[in-house]
Formats: structure tokens, sequence, C-alpha cells
């Protein structure tokens, strides 16, 4: 098989990224200018981008992580697992939810729907990729790093069967071919 590292080619450069984290730090801090909102990563594929999100704010802010499953390999199997639920009362609270990334919007929506379920004071999203044309979603998505093509892409906490998450730019990856 061959080395997923092989077959890689940049999508969205470690400058790029970076910029448009803080252009987005920049607006959800002047949003939020009076307030303390907490932030819910979703584990794992988000938490470099949570991290370099929150670093960049210049708000007093809070964050807790939410941890789902819903794919194997490269592949969605259709369903949204919970696997570890949020610890803070979010109760009359500002929620943003930060992803990685939403293709089909299966698990944002199902996030979205159990953080709504909560009675937090308002919801809003954040995700750092989107891939409009596969997403069904009908709701907003209030800040969208990047739209981006079909294609299964790695890097910037984003894997390929736990691997590559340490890429410092967005990635696609070509198919791996089997052997």
């Amino acid at each position: 098989m061959a080395e997923p590292r092989e077959n890689l080619n940049e999508l969205i450069s470690e400058a790029a990224v970076n910029k448009r984290v803080k252009e987005i730090a920049a607006d959800i801090s002047q949003k939020y200018n009076d307030e303390t909102p907490i932030l819910i990563g979703i584990l794992n594929g988000s938490f470099i981008f949570c991290a370099d999100l929150m670093r960049a704010m210049d708000i007093d802010c809070e964050i807790d992580f939410i941890k789902v499953s819903s794919y194997t390999g490269t592949e969605s199997k259709g369903t949204v697992r919970l696997r570890k639920d949020i610890s803070a009362d979010i109760t009359n609270r500002h929620v943003i939810i930060v992803e990685d990334i939403i293709d089909s919007g299966l698990t944002i929506k199902f996030i979205r729907d159990r953080m709504q379920e909560a009675g937090p004071k308002s919801v809003a999203i954040v995700t750092l990729l989107l891939k409009p044309d596969i997403a069904k979603l009908d709701f907003d998505i209030e800040w969208v790093g990047f739209e981006i093509p079909p294609d299964f892409v790695v890097g910037y906490g984003l894997d390929y069967d736990q691997k590559l998450r340490n890429l410092k730019g967005v990635y696609c990856l070509e198919a791996l071919e089997s052997e």
C-alpha cells in the first residue's frame, strides 16, 4: 500500500490558515466583546484549530470539548456516536461550536441540536473547512475559514486513520492504492 504522505497535494498553505484563523478570531472577539462565550471544540479534529482560534481572540472565553465519531478511514459511517460529552453547564451561555470540517453536515447538526437542548443564550458555529457541494444544512454557519471541493483532506488537525494531523497546512489526500 502506498504511504499516505506520498499522496499529498497542498490545498491551503500554513500561512493562509494562520491568516484566516486570526481574521475569524478578530470577528468573534468583536461580536462577543462584552460577553464570555464558551468554545466547544469537537475532538479530535478541531483541537489545533480551536487552540489557535482561542489564542488569537482578545476577549475572555472558556473552552470545553465534545467527542463524536462518524468516520472510518475516508468513509462516513452515516451515523454519529457520542464518545465524550461536554462537562460545562451551557445554560444561558453563548456557545461557539468549533469544527474542523463540515462535509455532509451530519455531525454538526447532531452537535448543534444537542447544544440547543441545554438552553444556551445562543449557539454559533465556526468551521475551518466547508464542503458546500455536499453539505446538507438547514441552518447557517456563522464563520467559515475556507470552502473546499469534496476531496478527502488532512492536516491542521484533520486525519487519515489518526495520522497526518500534525501537518501545518491542509492537503488533499489522493486515493491510496491497495496491493
